[in-house]
């Protein structure tokens, strides 16, 4: 399973390559002014800081939310660098741009996908990536992981190339249980990355292992 990293912020980016475990970055507007990037320069200037930092995928996202606007900034974002993937919302228009990208040779990430169908439509217009938020639905008593799930099933059934990026990933066991059900790519913040190499267990060993060290040395 790949890992990307939710976040716009570059000190994490850094800290998360430095790991040697960073496949790639998603970002969105919300992220953006979480770090008070703003403004279409900088915003453009942000993301190929990104694409500096890391070796993968980074996912930008237009704001338009018609054909032509879509369009017209996922082309920007896409001559930005080799390694911008264009972030396309689950809308009508959007799946039509999805197929224009996808006939162009232009790497797309369909986004805010809530369902089977969704996902379904976005994997025959050719998406590199299907992003089912996960922790949003957590968030109304819907079963998140029981979705991606479903996706996977619809996938292999078909043999869709689509990837499945499980995104608003909120914790270490979305983690563990997104890799248990087959997905392709979880995207999340720093802290439940690095909640995977925690145990207990660990630290006590470790504790003890100095410890036992020290008194043969006295």
């Amino acid at each position: 399973m790949k890992f990307f990293i939710d976040t716009a912020n570059l000190e994490q980016i850094k800290e998360a390559q430095a790991l040697g475990i960073l496949d790639g970055v998603t970002t969105n507007p919300s992220l953006m002014a979480k770090e008070g990037i703003t403004g279409k320069e900088n915003i453009l200037n942000h993301y190929k800081a990104i694409c500096e930092i890391v070796d993968g995928d980074v996912s930008a996202e237009v704001i338009a939310t018609d054909y032509e606007g879509m369009i017209k900034e996922g082309l920007e974002l896409a001559n930005l660098h080799p390694q911008i993937v264009v972030k396309v919302p689950m809308i009508k228009d959007g799946l039509k741009a999805i197929k224009y990208f996808t006939d162009n040779d232009i790497k797309t990430n369909c986004t805010l996908v809530f369902s089977v169908g969704q996902a379904l439509m976005a994997a025959k217009a050719g998406a590199t990536y299907v992003s089912p938020f996960i922790g949003r639905l957590d968030d109304v008593s819907t079963d998140g992981l029981n979705l991606i799930e479903e996706i996977r099933l619809v996938y292999d059934n078909y043999g869709f190339q689509t990837q499945i990026l499980a995104a608003s990933v909120r914790h270490t066991m979305h983690i563990v249980d997104c890799a248990k059900v087959g997905s392709d790519v979880m995207t999340g913040p720093l802290s439940a990355i690095l909640g995977l190499l925690k145990h207990p267990l660990t630290d006590i060993g470790l504790a003890q292992f100095l410890a036992d060290y020290q008194k043969g040395n006295k």
